[in-house]
């Protein structure tokens, strides 16, 4: 059981540092495409007037989600192979994570606002 336990968490960790904001590398090819295919859905079913708006809205949301789920999984992957028992997720410990993914968002907002992402339609023009 025990080692069950190491090895489930183990697999939490690896994907949640995966997600996690914690290196460059795996923001540039694991959270960027997934937030911008995440957008590329969601704005491909507005009206092409709203699209870019909508766009825009839609990765920031994917990137923090990306972000706040892989905090969440490397926390609790890393509880899981440490501790005996299961610990409850705190309030305390959600605000710090979004806390940080909240500064990896102004990024995002960055490179949107100077038209380096834009919606699938716009590079295909």
């Amino acid at each position: 059981m025990a080692r069950k336990r190491k090895v489930t968490g183990g697999v939490l960790a690896v994907v949640g540092f995966m997600l996690s904001p914690l290196s460059w590398w795996n923001d540039a090819f694991v959270n960027f495409p997934l937030a911008i295919a995440f957008a590329w859905l969601v704005s491909s079913f507005f009206s092409p007037d709203k699209r870019e708006g909508c766009f825009r809205v839609c990765v920031v949301v994917g990137y923090w989600l990306t972000n706040i789920a892989g905090l969440v999984l490397l926390h609790k992957g890393a509880e899981k192979m440490i501790l005996d028992e299961n610990k409850r997720y705190t309030l305390r410990a959600f605000l710090r994570d979004a806390g940080i993914s909240l500064l990896y968002t102004g990024v995002i907002v960055a490179l949107l606002k100077y038209g380096v992402l834009k919606p699938i339609q716009g590079y295909l023009k």
